[in-house]
């Protein structure tokens, strides 16, 4: 069908039909797996085998594609080497270099056994479980962003194992070269010459980033023409792979060096800029080749094999991850998470097995049976996230170092020791008043130690608590606690039971300062409130207002909001009267149409604050 309309397009021009099929089936299948949670990759591959030879077969060469196609893995190297400064990697180095190693190196280890119990030779085996090594990138991260823990420390563990992986595929693409059948006949001297060729190529490339590129730029940006920046950025990584092409090396590995000698150029960010759409065409574009090509006659032909393999690979590769992760000192919960998370192949194994394909360690059919054992892992891993999610018990946090309150007396009691209450501390202490500090996270607590503050351990939504911590006879009861639902339960508990001490609580929100008053509370303050204030003022200043000026001003502001909020706590927060009081850059619109306006009480809550 493809091939008819190409033929006919070719008498009169350009076939869009390819180009349009291609685009219409990425824009319908990527959207669709990640609504269902199995990621934009799987769907570039669904997509593939939807429209390749083996789907509805709108296309039947898909290695024309793929050839194609691999500069967006360059380019993926290229940004990747982009992010790896220097400094970056000296500081990573422990993590990267010694966790990340570890990992790697003990899973090609126990995956190349896959291959050999399963009667195949040692290097054939060896590639096909190297390949396996390399963890999607794309998954892995997508679930830790789901999850919010890349900025945690064991998210920043995982991502400095997946720098290591994506840094390997550069030498392990280099040894399958040498592994290659025709590897071992060259002389001594064809070796030595083309390693001093290669040499040669990496030399050249660390000059010319060291001593031109930089200024090239320069010159280019003062030129103010954005188009030849993007020109430049991509005859950058070409003219990098195609050096280290010539010189007998890998075209990664010169975008890769590319990259990480402009990781700390001025211009870093605007490469990146340009760079990152073309490397996402590509790369989906790539997934989709990777998609055409599979053999659903192979693979049906060996489903047995396929499925030998896909739990023969997860489970030796989750059993490597789970020792090396506590033998470096992740605790049992870590340990499982990660092994699950990194259980899948990834998108490199697909290059590491098309380069081992080309230069005949692996066959076709080879190359198809480890291609799909790649994809099911892949569209197993969310699965097995979900299991974990709902098998694997709660971890209970560690109780140890930390003391419970009990029989506690000060002159203040504190409700939750975060980042507003810390501060709210130091006027107290400075002005000789003793202060008994709760809190519910064991972390926290066992931070604040560091930092010379006692901290109990105690909820203050439970009376028994309340006693221990001495809130009977506490002159004064601060909440600070960073959860405004919380703050109205603790408040509302503590005037019924101790109606004579004074509560001074922190308000997330207007909202939840009408709340905090209507229960009762002495004092409440919204936490952004003062800082808002101050940054206004000094703004002012910057802006040449002089200082009696500011002063009323900042008086005016304080004024108008107190009044709003005294008639919000009887009319609501949309009350015509209480609106009238915002100072705003629009009109305000009639209160019969803010009626039809469907808005929820947490945006409500934030309106000026």
């Amino acid at each position: 069908m493809a091939a008819e309309a190409a033929s006919d397009a070719a008498a009169h021009g350009f076939d869009l039909l390819p180009v349009v099929v291609l685009l219409g089936a990425a824009v319908v299948a990527v959207p669709l797996f990640k609504r269902l949670g199995l990621g934009s990759v799987l769907g570039y591959l669904a997509a593939g085998l939807a429209i390749g030879p083996f789907g509805l077969g709108l296309f039947s060469d898909p290695q024309s594609i793929l050839h194609v196609a691999e500069l967006g893995v360059v380019m993926f190297l290229f940004i990747i080497g982009l992010e790896m400064q220097p400094s970056r990697l000296w500081a990573m180095r422990g993590e990267i270099f010694g966790l990340g190693l570890a990992q790697v190196g003990s899973c090609i280890v126990l995956l190349a056994c896959v291959g050999l119990a399963l009667g195949y030779p040692l290097v054939p085996s060896f590639v096909a479980g190297t390949g396996f090594v390399l963890t999607s990138t794309a998954i892995v991260m997508q679930m830790l962003e789901e999850r919010r823990s890349i900025a945690l420390p064991k998210g920043r563990r995982i991502v400095a194992i997946l720098l290591l992986e994506d840094l390997a595929i550069v030498p392990l693409l280099a040894l399958v070269a040498f592994l290659a059948p025709g590897g071992g006949e060259v002389t001594l001297n064809e070796r030595l010459i083309g390693i001093a060729i290669g040499l040669g190529s990496v030399l050249a490339l660390v000059l010319a980033g060291r001593y031109l590129l930089d200024p090239m730029f320069r010159i280019l940006g003062k030129a103010k023409a954005r188009e030849v920046m993007t020109a430049a950025a991509l005859f950058v990584v070409l003219g990098a792979a195609l050096a280290m092409q010539l010189g007998g090396l890998s075209m990664a590995m010169g975008a890769f060096l590319a990259g990480v000698l402009l990781s700390e150029s001025s211009f870093r960010h605007q490469l990146e800029a340009d760079i990152e759409p073309f490397r996402g065409i590509l790369l989906g574009l790539f997934f989709l080749g990777v998609g055409m090509a599979l053999d659903l006659a192979v693979i049906a032909a060996n489903w047995q094999l396929i499925a030998i393999c896909v739990v023969g690979y997860m489970i030796l590769k989750m059993v490597a991850i789970y020792v090396v992760a506590r033998l470096f000192h992740a605790d049992h919960h870590e340990a499982v998470e990660r092994a699950v998370l990194m259980a899948q192949g990834g998108e490199f194994a697909f290059v590491l097995y098309a380069s081992a394909t080309t230069v005949g360690i692996l066959t076709v059919e080879e190359n198809a049976i480890l291609t799909a054992t790649i994809i099911v892992s892949m569209a197993l891993t969310p699965l097995m996230i979900i299991a974990h999610d709902r098998l694997m018990p709660k971890q209970q946090a560690s109780m140890e170092g930390i003391e419970a309150a009990a029989d506690l007396s000060a002159n203040v009691l504190m409700i939750g020791f975060g980042r507003f209450g810390q501060i709210v501390s130091q006027p107290l202490l400075a002005g000789g008043f003793s202060v008994t500090l709760i809190e519910t996270d064991p972390e926290l607590i066992r931070i604040s130690q560091d930092f010379g503050f006692k901290v109990y351990y105690g909820d203050g939504t439970r009376l028994d608590i309340l006693h221990a911590a001495g809130a009977h006879e506490a002159r004064l009861i601060v909440v600070a606690v960073n959860d405004g639902e919380t703050a109205v339960k603790i408040t509302e508990l503590i005037k019924a039971e101790f109606p004579l001490v004074p509560v001074l609580a922190r308000a997330i929100d207007r909202e939840n300062a009408a709340e905090l008053i209507h229960v009762g509370v002495d004092f409440q303050i919204r936490e952004t409130f003062e800082s808002a204030l101050a940054l206004g003022e000094h703004a002012l200043a910057m802006m040449d207002v002089e200082e009696a000026r500011r002063s009323d001003i900042i008086a005016s502001v304080r004024r108008r909001d107190a009044e709003r909020l005294d008639i919000e706590l009887t009319g609501g927060m949309y009350d015509a009267s209480a609106r009238s009081l915002v100072l705003s850059n629009l009109p305000l619109k009639p209160p019969a149409a803010e009626a039809k306006m469907p808005l929820q009480a947490a945006t409500a809550g934030e309106v000026a604050g």
